[in-house]
């Protein structure tokens, strides 16, 4: 069992909380004070190149390049994988909530032909073209990479479900400041819509975690 309380909203998601001094400080009275399940391992996917489409989300400086875990771990598994997604032909969309700001990091940087959208919500499907743009390349599985997750990913990842897209996150493309907040990142990834606890592969309209080492392209 993983060592932190939690407190379950109405809205379905979780709030994580150290202890009673936390539970205190948090709004209002907890419906439900609780142990979180460990997390499943992650799981190996086989995509179809024509009907996956790859989101990369805030990976841009200074975001990214003030976040060791994005630069030392989440970088180097991205920029793999989408060399191996592009060579399949895989399409690419990229979103960023600080469009005025942004530089996407050289490594894994747009293209000729990407999707690019900017809005200031997490959620990056909320009042933009995002699922105009993929539905309209024939994608129907979303690979969605990005800082933070239990942010932008988490909440778009959301905002999939509810559009009827399949959602894979590889979860070593993915991280936050903490271990502790990375994992609720991920138990509401997989708690959202559609709830895939059990981590089924491809589970339809849902979220599976995987890594980027073994997902691969049919």
């Amino acid at each position: 069992m993983t060592l932190f309380r939690a407190v379950l909203l109405s809205s379905g998601l979780v709030l994580a909380v150290g202890g009673a001094a936390a539970l205190a400080q948090s709004s209002g009275k907890p419906t439900v004070a609780l142990q979180m399940p460990a997390l499943p391992d992650p799981v190996p996917v086989a995509l179809k190149p024509a009907t996956t489409g790859l989101l990369v989300l805030d990976y841009v400086d200074p975001i990214c390049k003030n976040q060791p875990k994005c630069i030392g771990q989440m970088l180097p598994a991205l920029a793999a994988l989408m060399g191996r997604a592009r060579k399949a032909g895989v399409a690419v969309a990229y979103g960023t909530r600080t469009p005025t700001m942004s530089k996407w990091l050289p490594e894994i940087a747009p293209m000729a032909g990407d999707i690019k959208i900017e809005n200031t919500a997490q959620d990056r499907f909320y009042n933009t073209d995002l699922d105009k743009a993929l539905k309209a390349k024939g994608v129907a599985t979303i690979i969605m990479a990005g800082w933070k997750v239990s942010g932008s990913v988490a909440l778009t990842s959301v905002g999939a479900s509810l559009r009827d897209f399949t959602t894979v996150v590889p979860m070593d493309t993915t991280a936050a400041s903490s271990d502790f907040e990375t994992t609720i990142g991920f138990f509401n990834i997989l708690n959202q819509g559609d709830a895939n606890l059990a981590n089924q592969p491809l589970k339809a309209k849902s979220s599976t975690l995987s890594r980027s080492d073994m997902i691969t392209f049919q």
